[in-house]
């Protein structure tokens, strides 16, 4: 096989921590403005695109895929990275490694990616490259003259700075790693990106790893297959084929396609639809642990939407991450596209039940039943935002429970009489305020032996209502439990919490 006669556009994932800069570079880089647009200025969809670089007098392209920073957007930054064949890992110049950085740099690691480093934010007063290389190699990466081999770039999204340099490394990586068509004889792709759209029905973006993808016959990914009628490049236009190591828009599935699965071409559609229906992976014994103690728990039922696959996937990784005692999330439906009426009608069947609808709207009949009904709708196009909201709501649907709230201990230094269950002690407030008529709880070795109440509080043989941090007092405590000089007393209220 020629490797140099098979080479291909090499596909680059951009990877780092929220707000390092990584749109702003591809913005620079594409000369459109992605970054402004988007909600909250979070890039919150994958997006790939080709980008023309000049490079020793031709025209090369490369292939830019953009994920988000966001932790809830881990499964979409996978999908990126499975079909890239270099990473940019982006590192700001200004903060160095952070939680996402780090999170990257172990998945560019753990499937041997190809990677440069761009340190972004340079144009910046007072950013200091040799302490971001240090965090980088304070996690296990050194870039060249630090130490290591890793190239590396110092570069601004904004001016401009540093980006041709960057491109040439990029191909230089490509070059060096010989990324070419490995099989041109059988087309196949990964999903990275999918969405219903109210026009064109069903859109999925790919890019393709191997052959060359064209107007016939059917192509299939997990989930869902498609006749291959409508193929687009990046830019949305109509192509008749694509090549390997582009990006490309297949409109018409069946279904919405699994996010970061592959895709594979077939003459016919029988073949197309039962690949289709392959499912892979199942559930591990900890999953279902998980599932199991949660039934234990008060469960509040969620209907979720959103505008694409991908933010569906993100949306159910954030709310898995929501913990609490004694209510769990529940998610009984989800989907691509509006909240409709048949997602009210589902709620209904449970008066706790909440719509959540990320990226996308409600159709104005729904809404007006959710309304009637008195479900309540959570609509958003920021995730942060939209599920710190839901779980407020879910955190209040959580049955109440009477908990101690600790007001006061004191040390027993004398016992003076014990007569039954009635002990005049001598003591000393060690914490708090012991008060008249406060419960207590007897503690010794640091162990709760007992439970009782003071029933009379002196000080100097006169009555008190209430005993300060390190005065000495007198007490008549009624309790079951025989106090002992040494032991503790820990005066508590009773307090309703959710």
């Amino acid at each position: 096989m020629n490797i140099t006669q098979n080479k291909r556009p090499p596909v680059v994932v951009i990877m780092g921590h929220i707000d390092h800069g990584k749109s702003t570079l591809l913005d620079f880089i594409r000369r459109t403005k992605v970054a402004e647009e988007e909600a909250g200025g979070i890039t919150q969809h994958i997006s790939a695109y080709e980008a023309k670089v000049p490079h020793e007098g031709k025209e090369r392209i490369i292939t830019f895929i953009d994920t988000p920073g966001h932790e809830a957007f881990r499964g979409m930054r996978g999908a990126g990275g499975l079909a890239a064949d270099i990473a940019v890992l982006v590192v700001s110049a200004e903060d160095g490694v952070k939680p996402q950085t780090k999170e990257a740099l172990e998945w560019i690691e753990g499937h041997k990616l190809p990677f440069v480093v761009a340190f972004t934010k340079v144009d910046k007063p007072g950013v200091n490259i040799e302490s971001a290389k240090q965090t980088l190699a304070e996690a296990g990466v050194y870039v060249e003259g630090y130490g290591g081999q890793v190239p590396w770039n110092a570069v601004s999204g904004k001016t401009g700075s540093g980006v041709s340099e960057l491109l040439e490394t990029i191909l230089l990586v490509a070059d060096l790693n010989n990324i070419h068509d490995e099989n041109p004889e059988k087309t196949r792709g990964i999903i990275i990106e999918a969405h219903r759209d109210p026009k064109k029905g069903i859109t999925a973006t790919g890019i393709i790893k191997n052959g060359i993808l064209t107007k016939n016959g059917f192509v299939a990914a997990q989930g869902a297959y498609a006749p291959l009628r409508i193929v687009e490049d990046f830019a949305g236009k109509p192509r008749e084929f694509v090549k390997a190591g582009s990006p490309v828009r297949i409109i018409g599935w069946s279904d919405v396609p699994q996010v970061g699965s592959e895709f594979f071409v077939f003459e016919n559609k029988d073949e197309a639809a039962e690949t289709s229906r392959i499912k892979t992976g199942t559930a591990t014994q900890e999953e279902v642990q998980n599932q199991e103690e949660k039934m234990e728990k008060k469960n509040v039922p969620l209907i979720l939407r959103a505008d694409t696959a991908g933010g569906l996937e993100a949306l159910v990784f954030e709310i898995k991450k929501f913990a609490h005692e004694r209510v769990a999330p529940k998610i009984i439906a989800e989907g691509v596209g509006n909240l409709g009426e048949t997602d009210v009608k589902t709620a209904q069947s449970d008066k706790e039940s909440i719509l959540v609808g990320f990226h996308t709207g409600i159709d104005s009949g729904a809404k007006s039943l959710a309304e009637r009904m008195g479900v309540p709708i959570i609509l958003d196009d920021i995730i942060y935002k939209l599920t710190e909201n839901l779980f407020a709501k879910i955190e209040k649907r959580a049955p109440k429970i009477t908990v101690e709230k600790i007001a006061g201990a004191a040390k027993i230094v004398r016992i003076f009489s014990q007569n039954k269950d009635k002990q005049i002690v001598g003591g000393k407030v060690s914490a708090g305020v012991l008060k008249l008529g406060s419960q207590v709880n007897i503690i010794r070795r640091e162990n709760k032996i007992g439970s009782g109440k003071i029933r009379e509080l002196q000080y100097l043989k006169e009555r008190i209502n209430e005993a300060a941090e390190g005065r000495e007092f007198g007490a008549l405590i009624e309790s079951k439990m025989e106090i002992a000089v040494g032991d503790t007393v820990e005066a508590f209220e009773l307090e309703e919490t959710q």
